[in-house]
């Protein structure tokens, strides 16, 4: 339900945005819709975990305000994907030897983006502010529920699933392409603490140093871009 509304709520915003460049009468605006997909990778930058970047995929549409007065375009777009991220765990406390387990994040992610032209619209730098929402860091294999955090004495991986859903991004990358085709590369950071929401949970951290958590988001994203 909430995915809906999210998708509502970019659907109006485009709409909007369409109807009132449209009034402008001088130049000629032009307006577009894209649909993207590709590869991505996932990492979380924090002092907690030990932590190992994995792979996901991404999808999405966009719809493009292009301003020929102008030198940047204008963009709204939404995209889902799913990351891997692997967490080094370990089966018994008092063992040394440790494994990282795989955990997965399903995101939805809202975007306004500059296009700024650094070839005319051929090839352009892409910057913006995002919002989203994600699931919990879930476990790909419940065999490995009751492993041991690294770094940490008692605190189990089935306990740091629990995450902030939403969170605030920012969004920095390049694409390029001729006709109807685009290739993007798109960096995205993410602002806001997405392991905020455990501090509330009154974890075990005895055996680490960091008695709070904090992560923030990286993610890579590759996408080949179909325009209309």
């Amino acid at each position: 339900m909430k995915f809906k509304q999210y998708i509502l709520l970019v659907a109006f915003s485009i709409g909007f945005v369409t109807i009132n460049f449209a009034q402008h009468r001088r130049v000629p605006i032009k307006n577009g819709l894209g649909i993207q997909g590709g590869l991505t990778q996932f990492d979380i930058i924090t002092d907690n975990f030990d932590v190992q970047k994995g792979n996901g995929w991404i999808g999405g549409g966009s719809a493009t305000v292009d301003l020929p007065h102008k030198f940047y375009n204008m963009s709204y777009s939404i995209q889902l994907s799913e990351n891997t991220v692997g967490i080094a765990a370990r089966p018994i406390p008092l063992i040394t030897s440790e494994e990282y387990i795989d955990y997965k994040l399903f995101t939805a992610q809202i975007t306004l983006q500059a296009h700024i032209k650094i070839v005319e619209s051929f090839l352009t730098l892409d910057v913006g502010p995002m919002l989203q929402y994600n699931s919990e860091l879930e476990l790909k294999d419940d065999k490995y529920e009751n492993y041991f955090i690294s770094n940490y004495n008692n605190l189990l991986a089935n306990e740091i699933s629990d995450i902030s859903k939403f969170n605030v991004d920012g969004a920095i990358g390049l694409s390029a392409g001729i006709s109807h085709f685009r290739l993007k590369a798109q960096y995205i950071y993410g602002f806001t603490n997405m392991f905020g929401k455990l501090n509330n949970n009154n974890l075990d951290t005895s055996g680490s140093s960091e008695s709070k958590f904090k992560g923030n988001q990286s993610m890579l994203a590759f996408t080949l871009m179909i325009t209309f």
